[in-house]
């Protein structure tokens, strides 16, 4: 009999999705009316730019060709959309990022959790695996995936694991979760932050990093959503902070801000000056590494989709993709604003395209779930789904159409909601 990842047994049953749809559906067949307004997950609902679309045509008209059929491409991209990528998203930004340190996948998700093949895993026979740390709220794909390689161990009654160091993001400090109290091995931060709407200032970062070289942490620089950043002060990569090239790895996608969630493209971005440590403290470089990785496991994004990306960088995809931008960010100032009127603490939604708010006195995350639910007919997340910190706090999604986004909040308007 096969010997099962014995790991994937710690990981909590009632994940929070899952969970959110079990409850959708006990609702639904109890309420087959009702017509649900979904506000909860991060998928986009507007159509891709058009740009993307004819690139994309285009190259599946070359399929039908034999002389401009591609087969296999190179693993870790073609280089004219990794050259693309280097001079606009970071030479364009001052940040010294080259072309062959760039690599194409089919989604950052993904990559945040393939990371950990090229790091020490706890059960390693080294008898010392990472020291982790993780922002609390958190994205749940970094902690799940840790439990998975076998980074933690058994979750507490709060549902966090031993083994993992939580960075607590509170109201107090603006949900930016501060440095670390000792050295850690490796650090995850996302910003602009999913769930809570935060971003991280020039000067925080710098701290980072700083905190990064000083103690040898390897920081996973999760910028999904910086296309959002409106504000010119906040920095969209980790590279723009000088030094961060030896301590940091960047996440990045096109699912948000071209509407790629379901076509699948993304990249991380691995510098060569970036080295890491094995058991005998011999340095070896990540970039080699992961290029393994991907080399081995990873027969690359498809050509037709990374034609589709390629087209981000055109004048006319750049126009189209900025008009995207600019009708979610609508979306989330309708949401921000009106639940303030409410008299509802509320934060994000200014350079992210999510709004995070306290729920009302006396009422949990799943409370003020259910609560949306069966008053509203809304579907939100729960802020306990993202740790421990979350608790008390909801998330809305701006990913919606403008009509459903407005029918919404004129059901919101209806309930009782404020906070005394």
């Amino acid at each position: 009999m096969a010997n099962i990842n014995h790991h994937y047994l710690k990981l909590q049953a009632g994940y929070l999705f899952p969970e959110i749809s079990r409850r959708i559906t006990q609702f639904s067949e109890a309420n087959p009316d009702a017509a649900l307004i979904r506000m909860g997950i991060g998928d986009v609902t507007e159509p891709m730019p058009a740009a993307c679309v004819e690139a994309m045509q285009k190259a599946l008209a070359e399929q039908g060709h034999r002389e401009t059929f591609k087969g296999y491409g190179p693993e870790q991209g073609y280089p004219w959309l990794r050259e693309k990528i280097a001079e606009h998203d970071y030479a364009a930004r001052g940040c010294a990022i080259e072309a062959d340190e760039v690599f194409i996948s089919d989604g950052s998700k993904c990559d945040t959790g393939n990371i950990l093949d090229i790091l020490t895993a706890s059960s390693d026979s080294s008898g010392r695996g990472n020291v982790i740390a993780v922002q609390d709220p958190v994205y749940p794909v970094y902690v799940d995936t840790n439990v998975m390689a076998g980074n933690t161990g058994h979750p507490d009654e709060n549902g966090e694991y031993e083994g993992l160091v939580y960075l607590r993001a509170s109201r107090e400090n603006g949900f930016v979760a501060p440095l670390p109290d000792g050295p850690v091995d490796v650090a995850y931060l996302c910003f602009p932050n999913n769930p809570t709407g935060s971003v991280a200032t020039r000067e925080t970062l710098k701290q980072w990093v700083e905190h990064a070289r000083r103690h040898n942490t390897l920081l996973l620089f999760d910028a999904a959503y910086e296309a959002f950043i409106t504000d010119p002060h906040v920095p969209h990569s980790i590279y723009e902070i000088e030094g961060a090239r030896e301590v940091a790895i960047e996440f990045r996608s096109f699912s948000k801000n071209a509407g790629f969630t379901g076509t699948r493209c993304a990249f991380t971005i691995v510098p060569r000056d970036l080295m890491g440590a094995t058991p005998d403290g011999t340095r070896i470089d990540l970039h080699r590494l992961w290029l393994r990785r991907q080399s081995t496991k990873f027969n690359g994004a498809s050509y037709i989709v990374q034609r589709g990306a390629e087209a981000v960088y055109t004048d006319e995809g750049r126009q189209q993709i900025a008009g995207l931008i600019r009708f979610y960010l609508e979306n989330a100032r309708l949401i921000r604003e009106a639940l303030k009127e409410q008299g509802l603490e509320v934060y994000g939604g200014v350079n992210a395209p999510y709004v995070w708010i306290r729920a009302p006195e006396g009422e949990g995350s799943w409370d003020f779930f259910d609560r949306l639910l069966n008053e509203a007919h809304i579907v939100g997340t729960p802020g306990s789904g993202f740790g421990r910190s979350g608790e008390g706090y909801f998330r809305l999604s701006a990913f919606n159409s403008r009509d459903n986004v407005e029918e919404a909040l004129r059901r919101i308007s209806r309930m009782k909601l404020a906070v005394s």
